[in-house]
């Protein structure tokens, strides 16, 4: 047996994805569409693969490169595409004279070939196509006795779906009369001849003439079998979930359940993912869904996976991640519940209790910076590979100037008005920076207390930078809003802890920490209007008044030649009636 994958449709039904991607690479757990045919056809006895190409194929062709398959694979690229006939036709000289398989690429199934093939060698008809029950395709018109009627765009008439219905009675085929093509046919080399040369040809029209011949085209009805075509994004994202979460939970608890798996969507953050609880039984974890990726730029779901599992290994206190795919922006991962820091300080009035559990946090994140930096590749970073003055000044003092103040706000100051300050700024958060691990987003709702031990969650945006920029983070937390003395606490006893371990002097962590505490400011004040006013997402600015509170007060530290700028604006900030 030899067999055509046909691989050079543009996609349009799954644009945008498709602009970079071309749909047999898109990928369910890991492995692409196009490398899971080819090993199905291995299985099943296949001798040779041809591959037609169109759309993007130098992806493709490059894709099949790096692979080294058991049989051999090679591709063909039509200048302009052929039909599902004309492909066929186009690769004429690679067929021999036993039957073929023809095979869409955007389908997944457990369909096995060789039951088809050994099914269509075992009758004297020239074509075989593979049906199978889909409401949504349900096209293909079978009569009684396993035979191709006709090709339906339409649903059946009353009186013809009678008819239909009496027949499937003995035959075994739906009511409807109808069935859903697969994508899957195996052919008899005579269709060959019934189709032009170097033109584009529809296969239907080739079963057209063979009936018009009184030839018959057999139907192979696909019973319990696994069959989704992946033509939208809606059918690759379900199809996704779908085979993934069974093996999530397989691989989480070492073994498998026939519980129904449930998914039940979680508080959202300030990103564009989408979080859900699993739920199998008694047993439970959390999905993370960034989307499908869209370009080939390093994706913030290969940053989440990359940098997590590094987090995991390395042993410092993070979900384990189970299972992933990252094309399709699915991670399933350990559930460690919904108890935030954030939740856990809010409830707590003893104030020597909320300083014990930041010094915990404190101890914590100081081994995150020094381990997780040990083997951390910046290649896994999707926003920049370090923290250093271009995204402090683009990422922080920019963001903070157009989305806060200008857009959210609606004051007219302009990034310039302020660009001497902000460099000065740059230039000193910088000045004493020890590098280590940065989470870049520590603040109280993504630490999380779980059977009295803290977990960091969302390090999705880590890179390397100063551990005084985490520690900022978790201390002007607007979430929780720490009193002045509480913070100067927690921040005597880091210099304490983390000053040593960083191999700086005490004054030094100082002074980076208090810039940092500046530019952290800035990004949250940027991210909260950016927040509320573009994403709609109006629970953030309940907590602007703490922001700017915090960034009046930190202002306030430093000399009057110091910043004198945003000082002022600051200021009027604060005189505003409503942010």
């Amino acid at each position: 047996m030899k067999a055509l994958i046909l691989a050079a449709g543009f996609g349009t039904r799954l644009l945008p994805f498709t602009e970079n991607t071309p749909k047999p690479l898109f990928t369910v757990t890991g492995i692409s569409l196009l490398d899971t045919l080819i090993c199905n056809l291995q299985r099943a006895g296949c001798k040779a693969i041809m591959i037609n190409t169109h759309h993007l194929h130098e992806k493709i062709d490059a894709h099949l490169a790096g692979k080294q398959y058991e049989i051999p694979v090679t591709t063909r690229h039509e200048s302009e595409i052929l039909g599902t006939g004309g492909a066929i036709k186009n690769v004429a000289d690679f067929w021999d004279d036993r039957p073929f398989m023809v095979i869409n690429s955007d389908i997944i199934t457990d369909i096995e070939f060789k039951k088809v093939y050994d099914f269509h060698l075992n009758h004297t008809h020239p074509a075989t196509l593979v049906l199978h029950d889909d409401p949504e395709f349900n096209t293909v018109v079978v009569d009684g006795n396993g035979f191709i009627e006709a090709f339906d765009e339409r649903p059946p008439r009353n009186a013809r779906s009678a008819s239909l219905r009496k027949k499937s009675k003995k035959s075994g085929f739906k009511e409807t009369g109808k069935l859903t093509f697969t994508g899957i046919q195996v052919l008899n080399p005579e269709v060959l001849d019934l189709i032009p040369d170097n033109v584009y040809y529809s296969i239907i029209d080739v079963y057209g003439t063979l009936t018009a011949k009184n030839r018959k085209i057999c139907a192979f009805v696909s019973k319990k079998h696994f069959w989704k075509d992946m033509g939208t994004p809606e059918r690759y994202r379900h199809v996704v979930f779908e085979k993934m979460a069974t093996e999530a939970f397989k691989q989480a608890f070492l073994g498998s359940s026939s519980k129904k798996i449930t998914r039940t969507k979680l508080k959202g953050d300030g990103s564009d993912r989408d979080w859900y609880r699993l739920n199998n039984g008694n047993r439970s974890l959390v999905m993370a869904d960034h989307g499908i990726k869209r370009d080939d730029k390093t994706s913030e779901a290969e940053a989440f996976v990359a940098i997590g599992r590094h987090l995991f290994r390395t042993g410092l206190p993070v979900p384990e991640i189970y299972l992933y795919d990252t094309f399709s922006g699915l991670v399933f991962m350990e559930d460690l519940g919904d108890v935030h820091l954030q939740d856990v300080i809010l409830k707590t009035k003893n104030q020597n209790e909320i300083i014990s559990y930041y010094q915990s946090v404190i101890r914590l994140l100081g081994q995150l910076s020094l381990s997780g930096s040990r083997d951390f590749d910046p290649a896994w970073t999707y926003q920049t590979p370090q923290y250093d003055k271009d995204l402090i000044l683009e990422k922080e003092c920019r963001y903070f100037v157009d989305a806060f103040l200008r857009e959210y706000l609606g004051m007219d100051i302009c990034f310039q008005d302020l660009e001497n300050e902000f460099r000065q700024l740059a230039d000193k958060s910088l000045e004493f920076s020890i590098n280590g691990f940065m989470h870049r987003d520590m603040q109280s709702r993504n630490i999380i207390l779980k059977n009295d031990h803290f977990y960091f969650i969302d390090f999705q945006g880590g890179r390397l930078g100063p551990i005084q920029y985490d520690l900022a983070s978790l201390l002007i937390d607007p979430y929780v809003e720490l009193p002045r003395s509480v913070r100067n606490i927690l921040l005597d006893f880091s210099v304490k802890i983390l000053a040593p371990a960083i191999r700086v002097h005490p004054h030094n962590f100082l002074s980076c920490y208090k810039y940092c505490a500046i530019t952290r400011n800035l990004q949250i004040l940027g991210a909260f209007g950016y927040l509320s006013r573009i994403k709609k997402k109006t629970y953030f600015k309940k907590y602007i008044p703490n922001a700017i509170k915090t960034l009046e007060v930190n202002l306030s530290d430093f000399k009057d030649t110091e910043f004198p700028g945003l000082k002022s604006i600051v200021k009027d900030v604060c005189s505003m009636t409503a942010f």
